[in-house]
Protein backbone atom coordinates (compact mmCIF):
# COMPACT_ATOMS: atom_id res chain seq x y z
CA UNK A 1 0.00 0.00 0.00
CA UNK A 2 2.77 2.39 0.87
CA UNK A 3 4.50 1.51 -2.39
CA UNK A 4 1.43 2.39 -4.39
CA UNK A 5 1.02 5.55 -2.36
CA UNK A 6 4.52 6.68 -3.24
CA UNK A 7 4.11 5.65 -6.84
CA UNK A 8 0.95 7.69 -7.39
CA UNK A 9 2.47 10.95 -6.18
CA UNK A 10 5.82 12.60 -6.04
CA UNK A 11 7.54 14.07 -3.01
CA UNK A 12 5.57 17.31 -3.37
CA UNK A 13 2.18 15.58 -3.67
CA UNK A 14 2.01 15.96 -7.47
CA UNK A 15 1.01 13.33 -9.98
CA UNK A 16 3.97 11.85 -11.82
CA UNK A 17 3.79 10.83 -15.45
CA UNK A 18 4.52 7.21 -16.41
CA UNK A 19 7.75 8.18 -18.11
CA UNK A 20 9.14 9.53 -14.85
CA UNK A 21 8.74 6.43 -12.69
CA UNK A 22 8.25 2.72 -13.34
CA UNK A 23 6.07 2.39 -10.23
CA UNK A 24 3.26 4.39 -11.84
CA UNK A 25 2.60 1.69 -14.44
CA UNK A 26 2.08 -0.85 -11.67
CA UNK A 27 -0.96 1.08 -10.46
CA UNK A 28 -2.75 0.31 -13.70
CA UNK A 29 -2.33 -3.45 -13.32
CA UNK A 30 -4.93 -5.76 -11.81
CA UNK A 31 -4.67 -6.10 -8.03
CA UNK A 32 -4.10 -9.56 -6.63
CA UNK A 33 -6.56 -11.14 -4.21
CA UNK A 34 -3.83 -11.07 -1.56
CA UNK A 35 -3.36 -7.31 -1.99
CA UNK A 36 -7.09 -6.69 -1.68
CA UNK A 37 -7.34 -8.87 1.42
CA UNK A 38 -4.39 -7.16 3.09
CA UNK A 39 -5.97 -3.79 2.44
CA UNK A 40 -9.39 -4.95 3.62
CA UNK A 41 -8.18 -6.54 6.86
CA UNK A 42 -6.78 -3.18 7.94
CA UNK A 43 -10.28 -1.82 8.42
CA UNK A 44 -11.68 -4.69 10.48
CA UNK A 45 -10.26 -3.72 13.93
CA UNK A 46 -11.70 -0.23 13.64
CA UNK A 47 -15.13 -1.68 12.91
CA UNK A 48 -14.87 -4.09 15.83
CA UNK A 49 -14.50 -1.13 18.19
CA UNK A 50 -16.96 1.12 16.37
CA UNK A 51 -19.72 -1.49 16.29
CA UNK A 52 -19.35 -2.16 20.00
CA UNK A 53 -19.68 1.56 20.67
CA UNK A 54 -22.61 2.00 18.30
CA UNK A 55 -24.55 -0.94 19.73
CA UNK A 56 -23.74 -0.74 23.41
CA UNK A 57 -22.23 2.55 24.57
CA UNK A 58 -25.64 4.11 25.11
CA UNK A 59 -26.83 1.09 27.12
CA UNK A 60 -23.52 0.97 29.00
CA UNK A 61 -23.69 4.63 30.00
CA UNK A 62 -27.31 4.38 31.13
CA UNK A 63 -27.44 1.02 32.88
CA UNK A 64 -23.87 0.16 33.93
CA UNK A 65 -22.06 3.48 34.33
CA UNK A 66 -25.34 4.80 35.84
CA UNK A 67 -25.26 8.32 34.41
CA UNK A 68 -28.60 9.89 33.56
CA UNK A 69 -30.06 10.01 30.07
CA UNK A 70 -29.29 13.71 29.55
CA UNK A 71 -25.62 13.21 30.40
CA UNK A 72 -25.46 10.12 28.18
CA UNK A 73 -26.93 12.10 25.29
CA UNK A 74 -24.34 14.81 25.83
CA UNK A 75 -21.49 12.28 25.84
CA UNK A 76 -22.73 10.74 22.60
CA UNK A 77 -23.50 14.00 20.83
CA UNK A 78 -20.44 15.99 21.91
CA UNK A 79 -18.15 13.02 21.27
CA UNK A 80 -19.50 12.47 17.78
CA UNK A 81 -19.46 16.21 17.05
CA UNK A 82 -15.87 16.42 18.28
CA UNK A 83 -14.90 13.48 16.09
CA UNK A 84 -16.62 15.11 13.12
CA UNK A 85 -14.79 18.40 13.65
CA UNK A 86 -11.42 16.64 13.86
CA UNK A 87 -11.93 14.88 10.51
CA UNK A 88 -11.26 17.84 8.19
CA UNK A 89 -8.56 19.11 10.55
CA UNK A 90 -6.71 15.79 10.42
CA UNK A 91 -7.26 15.65 6.66
CA UNK A 92 -5.66 19.08 6.32
CA UNK A 93 -2.64 18.13 8.41
CA UNK A 94 -2.22 14.92 6.43
CA UNK A 95 -2.02 16.87 3.18
CA UNK A 96 0.68 19.03 4.77
CA UNK A 97 2.65 16.06 6.09
CA UNK A 98 6.07 15.22 4.69
CA UNK A 99 6.66 12.06 2.72
CA UNK A 100 8.57 9.32 4.48
CA UNK A 101 10.04 5.96 3.50
CA UNK A 102 6.62 4.39 4.17
CA UNK A 103 4.63 7.14 2.49
CA UNK A 104 2.62 10.01 3.91
CA UNK A 105 -0.37 8.10 5.28
CA UNK A 106 1.13 5.09 7.06
CA UNK A 107 2.93 7.10 9.81
CA UNK A 108 -0.41 8.49 10.94
CA UNK A 109 -1.98 5.05 11.25
CA UNK A 110 0.98 3.47 13.01
CA UNK A 111 1.55 6.39 15.36
CA UNK A 112 -2.00 6.70 16.70
CA UNK A 113 -2.75 2.98 17.21
CA UNK A 114 -1.14 2.44 20.68
CA UNK A 115 -2.86 5.50 22.13
CA UNK A 116 -6.13 4.45 20.50
CA UNK A 117 -6.04 1.13 22.36
CA UNK A 118 -5.57 2.91 25.71
CA UNK A 119 -8.40 5.36 25.07
CA UNK A 120 -10.76 2.55 24.08
CA UNK A 121 -9.93 0.58 27.22
CA UNK A 122 -10.74 3.46 29.57
CA UNK A 123 -13.94 4.24 27.67
CA UNK A 124 -15.34 0.95 29.02
CA UNK A 125 -13.87 1.31 32.50
CA UNK A 126 -16.11 2.31 35.41
CA UNK A 127 -14.17 4.72 37.66
CA UNK A 128 -14.53 4.38 41.46
CA UNK A 129 -16.01 7.86 41.82
CA UNK A 130 -19.57 8.81 40.83
CA UNK A 131 -19.85 12.59 40.60
CA UNK A 132 -17.21 12.98 37.87
CA UNK A 133 -18.21 10.10 35.60
CA UNK A 134 -19.76 12.39 33.01
CA UNK A 135 -16.43 14.21 32.54
CA UNK A 136 -14.57 10.88 32.51
CA UNK A 137 -16.60 9.36 29.69
CA UNK A 138 -16.84 12.59 27.73
CA UNK A 139 -13.07 13.05 27.87
CA UNK A 140 -12.15 9.53 26.82
CA UNK A 141 -14.85 9.41 24.14
CA UNK A 142 -13.53 12.65 22.60
CA UNK A 143 -9.97 11.30 22.81
CA UNK A 144 -11.07 8.06 21.16
CA UNK A 145 -12.82 9.97 18.37
CA UNK A 146 -9.70 12.03 17.71
CA UNK A 147 -7.42 9.01 17.54
CA UNK A 148 -9.79 6.92 15.41
CA UNK A 149 -9.91 9.84 12.98
CA UNK A 150 -6.10 9.84 12.78
CA UNK A 151 -6.32 6.19 11.75
CA UNK A 152 -9.43 6.06 9.58
CA UNK A 153 -8.91 9.09 7.34
CA UNK A 154 -5.48 8.01 6.02
CA UNK A 155 -6.57 4.38 5.83
CA UNK A 156 -9.63 5.15 3.72
CA UNK A 157 -7.63 7.54 1.53
CA UNK A 158 -5.29 4.67 0.63
CA UNK A 159 -7.97 3.52 -1.81
CA UNK A 160 -6.88 6.21 -4.25
CA UNK A 161 -3.32 4.84 -4.29
CA UNK A 162 -4.11 1.16 -4.82
CA UNK A 163 -4.79 1.45 -8.53
CA UNK A 164 -5.69 3.91 -11.27
CA UNK A 165 -8.26 1.44 -12.59
CA UNK A 166 -11.79 2.25 -11.40
CA UNK A 167 -12.87 -1.39 -11.41
CA UNK A 168 -9.92 -2.43 -9.28
CA UNK A 169 -10.60 0.31 -6.75
CA UNK A 170 -14.26 -0.68 -6.62
CA UNK A 171 -13.28 -4.30 -6.11
CA UNK A 172 -10.85 -3.40 -3.32
CA UNK A 173 -13.61 -1.34 -1.69
CA UNK A 174 -15.94 -4.36 -1.86
CA UNK A 175 -13.30 -6.51 -0.12
CA UNK A 176 -12.88 -3.83 2.51
CA UNK A 177 -16.62 -3.52 3.14
CA UNK A 178 -16.91 -7.29 3.52
CA UNK A 179 -14.18 -7.39 6.16
CA UNK A 180 -15.61 -4.37 7.95
CA UNK A 181 -19.06 -5.96 8.14
CA UNK A 182 -17.46 -9.07 9.63
CA UNK A 183 -15.63 -6.82 12.07
CA UNK A 184 -18.96 -5.30 13.02
CA UNK A 185 -20.30 -8.75 13.89
CA UNK A 186 -17.24 -9.65 15.97
CA UNK A 187 -17.42 -6.40 17.92
CA UNK A 188 -21.15 -6.67 18.54
CA UNK A 189 -20.92 -10.33 19.56
CA UNK A 190 -17.99 -9.98 21.97
CA UNK A 191 -19.14 -6.76 23.57
CA UNK A 192 -22.71 -8.02 23.59
CA UNK A 193 -21.81 -10.96 25.79
CA UNK A 194 -19.90 -8.70 28.18
CA UNK A 195 -22.77 -6.24 28.46
CA UNK A 196 -25.28 -9.09 28.74
CA UNK A 197 -23.49 -10.74 31.65
CA UNK A 198 -23.01 -7.46 33.52
CA UNK A 199 -26.58 -6.35 32.89
CA UNK A 200 -28.20 -9.67 33.78
CA UNK A 201 -26.26 -10.04 37.00
CA UNK A 202 -27.22 -6.59 38.23
CA UNK A 203 -30.76 -6.30 37.00
CA UNK A 204 -33.80 -8.00 35.59
CA UNK A 205 -34.81 -11.65 35.72
CA UNK A 206 -34.34 -13.57 32.50
CA UNK A 207 -37.79 -15.18 32.38
CA UNK A 208 -40.47 -13.85 30.05
CA UNK A 209 -37.93 -11.84 28.12
CA UNK A 210 -39.52 -12.90 24.83
CA UNK A 211 -42.78 -11.35 25.95
CA UNK A 212 -40.94 -8.16 26.85
CA UNK A 213 -39.33 -8.21 23.43
CA UNK A 214 -42.68 -8.61 21.68
CA UNK A 215 -44.12 -5.71 23.63
CA UNK A 216 -41.25 -3.26 22.95
CA UNK A 217 -39.70 -4.34 19.52
CA UNK A 218 -37.82 -1.07 19.18
CA UNK A 219 -34.56 0.81 19.83
CA UNK A 220 -32.44 0.15 22.94
CA UNK A 221 -35.31 -1.84 24.48
CA UNK A 222 -35.09 -4.34 21.61
CA UNK A 223 -31.36 -4.57 22.06
CA UNK A 224 -31.62 -5.10 25.79
CA UNK A 225 -34.40 -7.65 25.42
CA UNK A 226 -32.46 -9.55 22.81
CA UNK A 227 -29.35 -9.47 24.97
CA UNK A 228 -31.22 -10.82 27.97
CA UNK A 229 -32.99 -13.54 26.00
CA UNK A 230 -29.77 -14.58 24.23
CA UNK A 231 -31.45 -13.88 20.87
CA UNK A 232 -29.30 -10.85 20.15
CA UNK A 233 -26.43 -12.76 18.60
CA UNK A 234 -28.69 -14.62 16.19
CA UNK A 235 -30.23 -11.36 14.99
CA UNK A 236 -26.78 -9.80 14.56
CA UNK A 237 -25.63 -12.86 12.62
CA UNK A 238 -28.70 -12.55 10.37
CA UNK A 239 -27.90 -8.93 9.55
CA UNK A 240 -24.20 -9.56 9.07
CA UNK A 241 -24.47 -12.71 6.98
CA UNK A 242 -27.04 -11.01 4.80
CA UNK A 243 -24.75 -8.01 4.37
CA UNK A 244 -21.69 -10.12 3.57
CA UNK A 245 -23.59 -12.15 0.99
CA UNK A 246 -25.05 -8.97 -0.49
CA UNK A 247 -21.72 -7.21 -1.12
CA UNK A 248 -20.87 -9.24 -4.28
CA UNK A 249 -24.44 -8.71 -5.49
CA UNK A 250 -24.20 -4.93 -5.13
CA UNK A 251 -20.75 -5.00 -6.73
CA UNK A 252 -22.30 -6.70 -9.77
CA UNK A 253 -25.31 -4.39 -9.65
CA UNK A 254 -23.26 -1.20 -9.69
CA UNK A 255 -21.23 -2.43 -12.66
CA UNK A 256 -24.38 -3.43 -14.52
CA UNK A 257 -26.65 -0.48 -13.76
CA UNK A 258 -24.35 2.22 -12.41
CA UNK A 259 -23.46 3.40 -8.92
CA UNK A 260 -26.16 6.04 -8.63
CA UNK A 261 -28.93 3.57 -9.49
CA UNK A 262 -27.45 0.95 -7.16
CA UNK A 263 -27.28 3.41 -4.27
CA UNK A 264 -30.86 4.50 -4.84
CA UNK A 265 -32.20 0.94 -4.95
CA UNK A 266 -30.13 -0.33 -2.03
CA UNK A 267 -30.98 2.47 0.38
CA UNK A 268 -34.68 2.46 -0.56
CA UNK A 269 -34.94 -1.27 0.13
CA UNK A 270 -34.95 -0.91 3.93
CA UNK A 271 -37.88 1.51 4.26
CA UNK A 272 -40.89 -0.85 4.13
CA UNK A 273 -39.20 -3.36 6.41
CA UNK A 274 -38.44 -0.67 8.99
CA UNK A 275 -42.13 0.19 9.16
CA UNK A 276 -43.01 -3.49 9.44
CA UNK A 277 -40.98 -3.78 12.62
CA UNK A 278 -42.99 -0.95 14.17
CA UNK A 279 -46.49 -2.04 13.16
CA UNK A 280 -46.03 -5.85 13.26
CA UNK A 281 -43.89 -6.46 16.35
CA UNK A 282 -43.12 -10.17 16.46
CA UNK A 283 -40.08 -12.40 16.29
CA UNK A 284 -40.65 -13.60 12.71
CA UNK A 285 -40.88 -10.03 11.43
CA UNK A 286 -37.75 -9.15 13.40
CA UNK A 287 -35.77 -11.83 11.55
CA UNK A 288 -37.22 -10.73 8.19
CA UNK A 289 -36.20 -7.16 8.96
CA UNK A 290 -32.74 -8.34 10.05
CA UNK A 291 -32.11 -10.13 6.75
CA UNK A 292 -33.53 -7.25 4.70
CA UNK A 293 -31.48 -4.77 6.71
CA UNK A 294 -28.35 -6.66 5.72
CA UNK A 295 -29.08 -6.00 2.05
CA UNK A 296 -29.51 -2.30 2.65
CA UNK A 297 -26.57 -2.07 5.04
CA UNK A 298 -24.28 -3.61 2.40
CA UNK A 299 -25.45 -1.06 -0.18
CA UNK A 300 -25.14 1.90 2.19
CA UNK A 301 -21.60 0.87 3.10
CA UNK A 302 -20.30 -0.12 -0.33
CA UNK A 303 -21.83 2.47 -2.66
CA UNK A 304 -20.76 5.77 -1.02
CA UNK A 305 -17.19 4.55 -0.59
CA UNK A 306 -17.18 3.37 -4.23
CA UNK A 307 -18.49 6.72 -5.42
CA UNK A 308 -15.99 8.80 -3.48
CA UNK A 309 -12.95 8.00 -5.70
CA UNK A 310 -15.03 9.10 -8.71
CA UNK A 311 -15.64 12.43 -6.99
CA UNK A 312 -11.91 12.83 -6.37
CA UNK A 313 -11.13 12.02 -10.01
CA UNK A 314 -13.74 14.52 -11.19
CA UNK A 315 -12.15 17.18 -8.99
CA UNK A 316 -8.70 16.32 -10.32
CA UNK A 317 -9.90 16.79 -13.87
CA UNK A 318 -11.66 20.06 -13.13
CA UNK A 319 -8.66 21.36 -11.15
CA UNK A 320 -5.53 19.88 -12.78
CA UNK A 321 -3.18 22.14 -10.80
CA UNK A 322 -4.59 21.15 -7.41
CA UNK A 323 -2.84 17.96 -6.27
CA UNK A 324 -2.63 15.77 -3.19
CA UNK A 325 -6.05 16.48 -1.66
CA UNK A 326 -7.34 12.91 -1.42
CA UNK A 327 -7.30 12.93 2.39
CA UNK A 328 -9.40 16.11 2.46
CA UNK A 329 -12.21 14.46 0.48
CA UNK A 330 -12.19 11.34 2.61
CA UNK A 331 -12.05 13.34 5.84
CA UNK A 332 -15.08 15.42 4.88
CA UNK A 333 -17.06 12.29 4.02
CA UNK A 334 -16.23 10.84 7.43
CA UNK A 335 -17.05 14.24 8.96
CA UNK A 336 -20.62 14.27 7.65
CA UNK A 337 -21.10 10.61 8.53
CA UNK A 338 -20.05 11.18 12.13
CA UNK A 339 -21.98 14.41 12.36
CA UNK A 340 -25.19 12.69 11.29
CA UNK A 341 -24.55 9.80 13.67
CA UNK A 342 -23.86 12.18 16.54
CA UNK A 343 -27.06 14.11 15.96
CA UNK A 344 -29.14 10.94 15.72
CA UNK A 345 -27.66 9.41 18.88
CA UNK A 346 -27.83 12.62 20.88
CA UNK A 347 -31.36 13.52 19.82
CA UNK A 348 -32.68 9.99 20.32
CA UNK A 349 -31.26 9.77 23.82
CA UNK A 350 -32.59 13.23 24.64
CA UNK A 351 -36.03 12.18 23.40
CA UNK A 352 -35.89 9.23 25.78
CA UNK A 353 -35.10 11.60 28.63
CA UNK A 354 -38.12 13.76 27.84
CA UNK A 355 -40.30 10.65 27.45
CA UNK A 356 -39.41 9.52 30.96
CA UNK A 357 -36.78 6.84 30.39
CA UNK A 358 -35.98 5.20 33.73
CA UNK A 359 -32.28 4.35 33.97
CA UNK A 360 -31.77 0.73 34.98
CA UNK A 361 -35.47 -0.19 34.94
CA UNK A 362 -36.51 -3.53 33.45
CA UNK A 363 -39.77 -2.14 32.08
CA UNK A 364 -40.18 1.33 30.61
CA UNK A 365 -43.36 3.47 30.59
CA UNK A 366 -45.64 3.66 27.54
CA UNK A 367 -44.38 7.10 26.30
CA UNK A 368 -40.87 5.67 26.04
CA UNK A 369 -42.09 2.77 23.89
CA UNK A 370 -44.03 5.17 21.66
CA UNK A 371 -40.98 7.44 21.31
CA UNK A 372 -38.80 4.49 20.37
CA UNK A 373 -41.25 3.47 17.65
CA UNK A 374 -41.06 6.96 16.17
CA UNK A 375 -37.26 6.90 16.34
CA UNK A 376 -36.90 3.60 14.48
CA UNK A 377 -39.86 4.02 12.13
CA UNK A 378 -40.97 7.45 10.96
CA UNK A 379 -37.71 9.32 11.58
CA UNK A 380 -35.39 7.04 9.53
CA UNK A 381 -37.84 6.89 6.64
CA UNK A 382 -38.10 10.69 6.56
CA UNK A 383 -34.33 11.11 6.51
CA UNK A 384 -33.87 8.38 3.90
CA UNK A 385 -36.36 10.07 1.59
CA UNK A 386 -34.57 13.39 2.06
CA UNK A 387 -31.22 11.80 1.27
CA UNK A 388 -32.56 10.09 -1.84
CA UNK A 389 -33.90 13.40 -3.17
CA UNK A 390 -30.42 14.88 -2.73
CA UNK A 391 -28.91 11.82 -4.42
CA UNK A 392 -30.96 12.61 -7.54
CA UNK A 393 -28.78 15.70 -7.98
CA UNK A 394 -25.53 13.66 -8.01
CA UNK A 395 -23.93 14.69 -11.33
CA UNK A 396 -21.42 11.88 -12.00
CA UNK A 397 -23.23 9.39 -14.21
CA UNK A 398 -21.58 6.34 -15.77
CA UNK A 399 -20.94 8.31 -18.97
CA UNK A 400 -19.28 11.09 -17.02
CA UNK A 401 -17.22 8.57 -15.06
CA UNK A 402 -15.99 6.91 -18.26
CA UNK A 403 -15.14 10.26 -19.79
CA UNK A 404 -13.18 11.28 -16.71
CA UNK A 405 -11.27 7.99 -16.75
CA UNK A 406 -10.23 8.48 -20.37
CA UNK A 407 -9.14 12.06 -19.73
CA UNK A 408 -7.14 11.13 -16.65
CA UNK A 409 -5.46 8.28 -18.51
CA UNK A 410 -4.29 10.80 -21.08
CA UNK A 411 -2.95 13.11 -18.39
CA UNK A 412 -1.04 10.24 -16.77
Amino acid sequence: MAKGERGAQGSEGKLIKPAETPQQTELGHKLTVCSKLCFAIGGAPKEVASSAISFFLQIYLLDIAQINAFQASMVLFIGKAWGAVTDPIVGFFITKSRWTRIGRLMPWMLGCTPFLVVAYFYLWFVPPFISGRFIWYLGFYCLYQTLITCFHVPYSALTMFLSTDHKERDSATAYRMTMEVLGTLVGAAIQGQIVASAHTLKHCPTQNMSASYLGNSSGPEIVKSLVRSQDYLSHSVSVTVSAVISVPFWQWFLRRFGKKTAAFCGITWIMPFTMMLVFIPNVVVAYVVAVSSGLSVAASLLLPWSMLPDVVDDFRLANPHSKGHEAIFYSFYVFFTKFAAGISLGVSTLCLEFAGYDTGACKQPAPVVYTLKLLIGAAPVAFIVTGLMILLLYPISEDVRLRNKLCLDELR
